[in-house]
Formats: C-alpha cells, structure tokens, sequence
C-alpha cells in the first residue's frame, strides 16, 4: 500500500513538473520588412537560432521576412498587443506612437553614425527604451539603418538653396516635410514603391534614402546625383513584445537579450558591406557622388523645425539637449 502510495505520488509530481516544463516552452512569431539575404534578415535569422539554443529550446521563434505578415505600421501594432511577439522596426514609424522615439527623427540630431550609437547606448538611448516600454514595445537591440542623404536627376545639392523649388518625396512624417519645406522645397510624401515612377515621370524631382535602398531599388538609374548630406540618421530596433519580455524568467531574459546584442552586432557588420558594396555599384554606373564638406547652412536651416517641435513637445527638449551634447 505505501509503495503504491508513493509511486503514485512521484508519478504525480513527474508529471506537474513535464507540465510546468511544457507550459514554460513558449513559441514566438516575428516580422521583418526586408528581403532574404538583407543584412537585418540574416541577423533576425541569426537571433531566432541564438535564441533557441540559449534557451535549451524552451523558446523557438519563427520569423516572417518581406513585411508577409502586414505593413510595418500594423506589425508594430501587433507586436505590442502581443499578436506577434518580436519585430525588426525603424524607430521612424515609431515616432507618432513613442514621442521619445520620434526625437530621432528631427534632421541632423545626430552628427553621423557613430555619434547616433553613442547615443543610443548611453542615458539619451535609455530614455527612448523606457518611452517605448510604456507602449509596449522593449527594444532589445539597436540595428543600423545608415544616413539618409538627398539624390536627384538635375545636378549636386550642395547647399539649402539648391532645394527651392524641388518637388522631393520624403517619408510621411511632418517633420521631413517640414524639413524639405524650410529649404524652400515642396515636399511629397509618397509611399516609397512608388518612388521610382515617380522620379522617372517627373512627378517629384528628388528624394532621399541610405545607399542600399538608392541602389537596390534602381533610383540611381533615374536620379544620378547623389548629394551625402546625411540630414537623417533613424536607427532600427529589434524590439519584443513587453509583457513577454517580462514575463520570461531572469535567465531567459538575459539569454534572449545576449541574442539581440550578438544579431546586432551581425547586422551592422554586414550592413557596412552592404552599404560599401550599392556605393561602388551605383558609382561604377555612373551616379555622381557630391560629398558635402559643410552641413553648416543645412543645420542652420532646420532651426524653425525644431524650434516648432519643441514647442508642441516641451517635455522632450532634456533628451533632445542630452542627444546634442553627447560627443
């Protein structure tokens, strides 16, 4: 009887804890908007393989590449109610939902790349996480999405001036298009597959994108100049469902963060091959590279833009002081 008594009780405990275990394993679902082979769709790929091995296999992640899972802007809606749990997302899209997100992407906040890193590991990067966890979003990683810079099919832009008058597409952010329209611009947002017919028909006379993007999508075939003002540096974040995030134990939330930083750091080494990689392409084409030596005029411009922002956005000028000290 007491032998039974105890097999049953051990068969009984054998078969909470293979519960417990199993209601432990988790199955995670991400969406990323690039392409098989782009630099941030082999790093998620990377994160997910990390992830399951840190784990022991207790959490497995399935990723979902070229935006098959909706637009950005609904991704980043599902991954916050928990719909999906993990996301590649420009901060861009970010900013109307995040006020402190949005910060990055005021033109010329950053000095260059490296500078937005600095930032984005430091106190001004904390402050943005702890405004996008209200929301629901943790970012766990930042990914590099280059310096968007000015191409057209008239000649160099090397000056604010040479802007007036310039029908040119920019993302739809009222601040990029307050940004073209004090240059003396008309800015036209448009949604970015349409971009190409657009410049080839006249529609708009420029617009703006990193290296890859000019490259890949042949812009340069229609807009051979390419001015490197770098007026917007909008980083990418691998970002998680919050309340997964903490609801993970100690352990596997330091194992999955360990993933992020070692995707990261897979993402920006490939990106600067990449990047390299569609500049020697679209300069062996022919595009004509105007590197701008003084940004000064370009910065000096944007003034009203951000003296209109920090007026609706008071609460925010500490973050973006702190940006704009940081060496």
């Amino acid at each position: 009887m007491y032998q039974t008594i105890t097999a049953s009780l051990v068969g009984a405990a054998t078969a909470l804890t293979m519960l417990a275990g199993a209601a432990a394993a988790q199955d995670w679902r991400g969406w990323n908007i690039h392409v098989e082979g782009y630099p941030n769709t082999v790093a998620m790929d990377r994160f997910a393989e990390l992830v399951e091995e840190k784990t022991d296999g207790e959490i497995t992640l399935q990723m979902f590449h070229g935006g098959t899972l909706g637009s950005q802007p609904d991704a980043i809606e599902q991954v916050r109610l928990g719909g999906l749990a993990v996301g590649n997302f420009n901060l861009g899209p970010i900013g109307p939902i995040v006020p402190e997100a949005n910060v990055v992407s005021l033109p010329f906040i950053f000095k260059n790349v490296e500078h937005m890193f600095r930032v984005l590991n430091g106190e001004g990067g904390q402050m943005i996480a702890d405004g996008m966890e209200a929301k629901g979003l943790i970012p766990l990683a930042w990914y590099d999405a280059g310096a968007r810079s000015f191409y057209n099919g008239d000649g160099p832009i090397a000056s604010p001036e040479d802007v007036e008058g310039m029908k040119v597409r920019v993302m739809n952010n009222d601040l990029y298009s307050g940004m073209i329209a004090e240059m003396g611009g008309n800015p036209s947002p448009m949604a970015f597959a349409e971009v190409y017919q657009a410049l080839q028909t006249g529609v708009v006379d420029g617009a703006e994108n990193n290296w890859p993007s000019y490259e890949s999508t042949g812009h340069y075939e229609v807009a051979p100049f390419f001015s490197v003002s770098e007026h917007l540096i909008i980083p990418e974040c691998l970002c998680i469902n919050a309340d997964a995030f903490n609801g993970l134990s100690e352990e596997h939330q330091a194992a999955v963060r360990e993933a992020a930083v070692e995707s990261a750091e897979l993402q920006r080494e490939l990106w600067a091959e990449r990047e390299a990689a569609s500049r020697e392409t679209v300069e062996g084409a022919g595009v004509t590279v105007n590197e701008i030596a003084d940004k000064a005029p370009f910065q000096e411009a944007m003034q009203p833009v951000y003296e209109t922002y920090l007026a609706e956005n008071p609460d925010l000028r500490p973050l973006v002081e702190l940006i704009q000290s940081t060496d």
